[in-house]
C-alpha cells in the first residue's frame, strides 16, 4: 500500500509539473522518451540517498526492491500523458485550427474546419475573445496570472467528453495487451529487456542485499566521469568564458568522397554528439542488434541516395502526408508484427482459445486470459467511439488495428533492443489513404482520420506500451505479479488525465502560444492542409461531389490505391521477413529486422554512431577478455547510462532552483 500511494503521488506530480517545466520554463524535457530522466534519475537518487537515510531511522522504513518496482510501474504508466504522448499536442490540435482558419482563405472557402464533427474540436463560438484569442495570446497581464476558473471550460466540455474516453479505452487496452504478451516475451522468448535490467541494477536482489551496482567502484568511476562532463558543460552555458568539454565530433569533409550517401541525407550522420546512453545500452545487447541499430541509418541514407539518383524520392513530402517512406515504415512494422505472432503462435492461440472458453490442453496464466478479454472489449469500444465521429466502421476497424499494431511493436522494440527513443514516422491514416485512394476516401474522411492521428499518434515517443512491458519485467524479477499492479496503473492513468488536462490548458490560456513550439503549432494544420489538397485534386478531376457522397462499402467500388505506396508497403514487410528468416537460418547473420523499423527516423540518426561505438567496444572486450571480462565491466557501462541521466537531471534541478529563487527563466538548459 505504501508503494501504491507513493506511485500515485509520483504520477500526480509528473502530470501536473511536466508541461510547466518543458513549455513554460523551456528546460530539458522531464520525460522526452521511454527512459525519463526524472524517473530513472529519481530512482538512482532514492537508492543512493533516501533509502540509507530511512535505514538510519528504522529497520523497516527503507523501500524494498518490490516496493520500488511497484512505484516505477505506476509512475511510468503515467508518463504517456503530460508530454508528447498526449498533452503536448492535444490543446493546439483541437483549438488552434479555429485561429488558423482566419488566416487561410482556402480553409474558409472550403469550410474545412466546419466539416469536422463538433465533438472533435474545441468550441470557441460562445466566447471567441476568451476561448480562442486567450488561447493564442494568453490571458495573463504582466506578472498577474489568471486563476483556474478563468479558463473557458465551456469551450472544451464537449470535446473532452469525446477524447478522454477514447484515449482511456485505448490505454486500458494496451495495459491488458501487455498482460497477454508478457509471458511469451519474458519467459518463452527470453527477451533481454535492457531498460528494465538497467533499473534492476540499482535494486538489491530479494534476499541478497549486497548485489546492487551502487557498491561497485567501476560504476561510480564511469558515472562520475560522465556526470562531471554534463555538469561542467551546463555551468559553461551559464558562464561562457569557461572552456566546455567538446562532445561533438565532425567528419563532414568526408562527405565529398561519398556523394550518393550525402544525397540521401548522410550529412546528418557525418557529425554527431557523443551520447553515453546508447553506448552503454549497446554493451547489453546482442551483437547483431547493436550493430543493426548503428549501421541502419547509414544504409538508409545510401538507399535513399541511390533511389534519388534515379529520380525516385523516398522522403519527399510533409510529415503527415503521402510519401514513400511512410509506407515503407508501416510495412516494416507489419512485417515485424507477423514475426511476433509467428514466434508465439502456439501461446497466442492457446490464450485466444482460453479467452473464448474453447477447449485447450496447454496451460495458460489466468491473468493473460483475462487480459485478452479486457483487450477485446477495449478494442471494440475504441472502434465504437471512432464511429461516433461519423467514421465508417469499415475504416474504423483498420485504423484501430493499425494504431494497436504500432504501439505493440514499439513495446517489442524496447523489450528486445533497449532503444529508449523511438519515433514511428508512419500513420494508419496515411496507409488507409494510400490503399483506398483520394476519391474513395474523400477529403472529409481524410481530415477526420488525420485529426485522430494528430492527437493519438503524432509523435508517440512516450507511448504507454513500452513503459508497460519494461515495468512488468521489473515486477517479475522482484516477485510481484504484474496483474495485481495493473489496476493501480489504470488508476494512475485516470488520475494523471484528471490533473494534466486542466493544468496544461491553464498554462496555455495563461501564457498563450508562447508555450508551444513552432512545430507543434504547425502540426495542428496538417489534417486541414491534407483535406484542402484532396479537395483541389478531386475538383480538378471533376470527382469531388461524387467522392463526398460515398460511404460504407460504396467506397470500395472506387478503390484506386496509390501504387508507389503499396509497392513500398509490401517491400518493407518483405524485407523484415527476409531478415527474420536469415537470422533464424544463419548463426552469424549480422542484421536484425528491427533495423528496418527505425533506420529512417531521427533517433536512429542521432544515436547510430554511438551504438556503433558501443558495439565496437563490446567486440574488442569479448574477443580479448572473454565472457569473464565482459561480466566484470557491466557496471562500468551501467555507469555511463546513469551519468548521463543524472547529468540532465542536474540541469533541471538547478534551473528550477534558479526560477523559484529569482522568478526568471533559466538562461541555459541542456538540449535532449
Amino acid at each position: 500500500m505504501r508503494a501504491i500511494i507513493i506511485g500515485l503521488l509520483g504520477a500526480a506530480f509528473l502530470c501536473g509539473f511536466t508541461y510547466f517545466n518543458d513549455c513554460v520554463l523551456k528546460q530539458s524535457l522531464l520525460i522526452s522518451d521511454h527512459m525519463p530522466v526524472v524517473v530513472y534519475g529519481g530512482l538512482i537518487l532514492a537508492m543512493v540517498g533516501l533509502n540509507p537515510l530511512l535505514g538510519l531511522l528504522g529497520r523497516r522504513l527503507p523501500l524494498s526492491s518490490r516496493e520500488v518496482a511497484i512505484i516505477l510501474a505506476i509512475v511510468l504508466a503515467s508518463c504517456c500523458i503530460p508530454a508528447f504522448g498526449l498533452m503536448r499536442t492535444f490543446g493546439t490540435s483541437l483549438m488552434l485550427p479555429h485561429h488558423l482558419r482566419l488566416s487561410h482563405v482556402d480553409w474558409r472557402e472550403n469550410q474545412v474546419v466546419e466539416s469536422v464533427p463538433p465533438l472533435m474540436l474545441a468550441d470557441p463560438s460562445q466566447d471567441s475573445d476568451k476561448a480562442l484569442t486567450g488561447f493564442v495570446q494568453g490571458m495573463a497581464v504582466g506578472d498577474v496570472h489568471i486563476g483556474l476558473g478563468d479558463v473557458p471550460w465551456r469551450a472544451w466540455t464537449q470535446t473532452l467528453a469525446f477524447w478522454l474516453p477514447l484515449v482511456l479505452v485505448l490505454w486500458l487496452g494496451m495495459l491488458a495487451l501487455g498482460l497477454v504478451v508478457h509471458p511469451q516475451w519474458a519467459n518463452h522468448e527470453q527477451l533481454p529487456y535492457p531498460i528494465a535490467r538497467f533499473a534492476s541494477a540499482f535494486l538489491p536482489s530479494p534476499g541478497n542485499e549486497g548485489q546492487s551496482v551502487l557498491r561497485n567502484r567501476m560504476f561510480w568511476t564511469s558515472c562520475g566521469f560522465v556526470l562531471a562532463i554534463y555538469v561542467w558543460n551546463y555551468i559553461n552555458g551559464w558562464f561562457p568564458n569557461l572552456v566546455p568539454v567538446k562532445t561533438y565530433i565532425s567528419f563532414h569533409p568526408l562527405g565529398r568522397l561519398f556523394p550518393t550517401f550525402v544525397k540521401g541525407g548522410g550529412g546528418r550522420l557525418l557529425g554527431f554528439t557523443l551520447r553515453f546512453m546508447p553506448i552503454g545500452f549497446a554493451y547489453f545487447l546482442s551483437s547483431e542488434v547493436a550493430f543493426s541499430l548503428g549501421i541502419g541509418p547509414y544504409l538508409w541514407c545510401l538507399v535513399v541516395g541511390i533511389f534519388a539518383g534515379y529520380g525516385i524520392p523516398l522522403e519527399e513530402g510533409g510529415y503527415l502526408s503521402i510519401k514513400t517512406a511512410t509506407f515503407l515504415n508501416f510495412g516494416a512494422y507489419f512485417g515485424f508484427l507477423l514475426t511476433i505472432l509467428y514466434s508465439g503462435r502456439q501461446y497466442y492461440l492457446a490464450v485466444t482459445r482460453r479467452a473464448l472458453r474453447l477447449p485447450c490442453a496447454e496451460p495458460v496464466d489466468p491473468a493473460s486470459v483475462w487480459g485478452a478479454r479486457v483487450f477485446a472489449v477495449c478494442a471494440v469500444a475504441f472502434v465504437v467511439l471512432l464511429c461516433r465521429t461519423g467514421l465508417d466502421w469499415q475504416l474504423a476497424i483498420p485504423y484501430a488495428a493499425g494504431t494497436i499494431m504500432i504501439f505493440l511493436v514499439m513495446g517489442r522494440i524496447t523489450a528486445e533492443t533497449g532503444l529508449f527513443f523511438i519515433q514511428v514516422w508512419t500513420f494508419p491514416c496515411i496507409i488507409i489513404w494510400g490503399f483506398m485512394g483520394t476519391e474513395a476516401l474523400g477529403p472529409n474522411t481524410i481530415l477526420l482520420l488525420c485529426l485522430l492521428s494528430c492527437v493519438l499518434l503524432l509523435d508517440p515517443r512516450e507511448a504507454l506500451m513500452p513503459y508497460v512491458v519494461n515495468s512488468f519485467r521489473l515486477l517479475d524479477w522482484n516477485r510481484v505479479k504484474s496483474h495485481r499492479i495493473v489496476p493501480a496503473c489504470a488508476l494512475a492513468l485516470i488520475l494523471g488525465l484528471a490533473i494534466a488536462v486542466p493544468v496544461t490548458l491553464y498554462f496555455q490560456y495563461d501564457r498563450g502560444l508562447v508555450t508551444s513550439d513552432s512545430w507543434t503549432q504547425l502540426a495542428a494544420s496538417f489534417p486541414f492542409t491534407n483535406a484542402i489538397d484532396a479537395r483541389h485534386e478531386l475538383a480538378a478531376q471533376g470527382r469531388l461531389d461524387q467522392s463526398l457522397s460515398l460511404s460504407g462499402f460504396q467506397r470500395f467500388a472506387h478503390l484506386r490505391p496509390i501504387r508507389r505506396g503499396m509497392v513500398a508497403l509490401v517491400t518493407g514487410a518483405g524485407l523484415v521477413l527476409v531478415l527474420a528468416v536469415c537470422r533464424l537460418k544463419f548463426t552469424r547473420w549480422p542484421l536484425h529486422p528491427v533495423m528496418l523499423l527505425v533506420w529512417g527516423t531521427f533517433p536512429a540518426w542521432r544515436f547510430a554512431p554511438c551504438f556503433l561505438i558501443g558495439w565496437g567496444l563490446k567486440q574488442v572486450i569479448v574477443k580479448y577478455g572473454g565472457a569473464s571480462l565482459y561480466r566484470r565491466l557491466l557496471p562500468l557501462f551501467t555507469g555511463l547510462i546513469a551519468g548521463e541521466v543524472l547529468g540532465y537531471l542536474f540541469g533541471i534541478v538547478v534551473g528550477l532552483a534558479y526560477y523559484f529563487c529569482t522568478g526568471e527563466l533559466p538562461r541555459y538548459t541542456l538540449a535532449r
